[in-house]
């Protein structure tokens, strides 16, 4: 059974920090291209980090220096670390695995071919508030 397991989300502080996980299982993650999509309430899904399988990065301007996507592919799970934590990155996040020709570039995967990614996770709710 094919699975994407999100963890560690939570309550935190403004400036505090947080390091989400994302479990997979049922499939050879290594194989796969991987991101971080986050859904703030009210609002689209977003692609905050995302991560080729030739180790190429894409964060967007809002998180950039604040945010970083990780991989350990013995352990077959993904990591998001996040710090200096605003309010406006309350929301869920979701991690996503996906590996087919729709998905273009790093960057295209994390904003316009986001829908195309194989495999997504439930979320994992983060709230920033004092």
């Amino acid at each position: 059974q094919v699975q994407l397991v999100e963890s560690g989300g939570g309550l935190v502080q403004p400036g505090g920090s947080l390091r989400l996980s994302c479990a997979a299982s049922g499939f050879n993650l290594n194989h796969y291209d991987v991101g971080w999509f986050h859904q703030a309430p009210g609002k689209e899904r977003e692609g905050v980090s995302c991560l080729s399988g030739d180790g190429s990065t894409y964060y967007p301007d809002s998180v950039k220096g604040r945010f970083t996507i990780s991989r350990d592919n013995i352990k077959k799970t993904v990591y998001l670390e996040m710090n200096s934590l605003k309010p406006e990155d309350s929301g869920v996040y979701y991690c996503a695995a996906g590996s087919n020709p729709f998905l273009g570039s790093v960057t295209a995967m994390c904003t316009t071919t986001s829908d195309n990614m194989n495999y997504w996770g439930k979320g994992t709710p983060v709230t920033v508030s004092s």
